[in-house]
């Protein structure tokens, strides 16, 4: 979610850009579902680029109005499962992985949750100042909210590796900063968070593929 059409638009294809550069470094299958998420990332905001210009007419109505439907889809049915469990996939720790379970079980309950909003046409948005305000279409959105952010954000707190724990705590400072200017209806800042964080990524599976390749120059023989 971004504060405008065209930010939606560059964002996401400079983000798209770091999930294929991503994608192209993965070494091990472990690390693919994580190398997906700023691909997807990238195609999300590409996507709510249409559903700005659908809402604003400058688009048919009918490809703005699939382009919102397929942002609240990625948003509320694939990410939240996703991102637990891609986190899940690259922990080395047996304990923790089952720990992190727990979060990739609560993100599917979440994306059950939100899926009927989007199966009865009531889900939608509309250009509210500098971001489009969504809706669930579901009397209880705001109750699934809590476990949506815990759902993504969990299971970098609990992972051994101490550089996730750090990046899962200012995720968390994030969320609260991002949300607290959306509410107040200041501006969506959610693509920059999302650059940001597929960066991040990036330089991850970078570097789980550097040590792949030492430690294969290194072995005997």
């Amino acid at each position: 979610m971004c504060f405008s059409a065209e930010a939606d638009l560059v964002t996401g294809i400079v983000v798209s850009g770091v999930g294929v550069d991503a994608l192209r470094h993965v070494r091990s299958r472990r690390y693919l579902p994580l190398a997906v998420v700023p691909l997807l990332l990238g195609l999300h905001q590409v996507v709510e680029a249409f559903a700005w210009w659908g809402m604003e007419g400058r688009v048919p109505f009918r490809v703005g109005h699939m382009a919102t439907w397929t942002y609240l889809l990625i948003a509320f049915a694939v990410l939240p499962p996703l991102i637990p469990w891609a986190i899940r996939r690259v922990e080395a720790d047996e304990r923790r992985r089952r720990l992190m379970l727990l979060f990739v079980v609560v993100g599917a309950a979440v994306a059950l949750a939100l899926l009927p909003g989007l199966m009865n046409g009531e889900s939608g948005g509309e250009v509210a100042c500098r971001y489009i305000a969504y809706d669930a279409g579901i009397p209880y959105g705001g109750y699934v909210l809590p476990f949506y952010v815990a759902a993504v954000c969990g299971p970098l707190l609990v992972s051994r590796t101490r550089r996730f724990v750090l990046f899962g705590v200012a995720n968390l400072a994030a969320v609260a900063v991002l949300s607290a200017l959306l509410a107040r209806g200041v501006i969506s800042l959610w693509c920059v968070w999302a650059a940001v964080t597929s960066v991040a990524i990036a330089r991850e599976v970078r570097a789980e593929a550097r040590e792949r390749t030492w430690r294969a120059a290194a072995a005997p023989g």
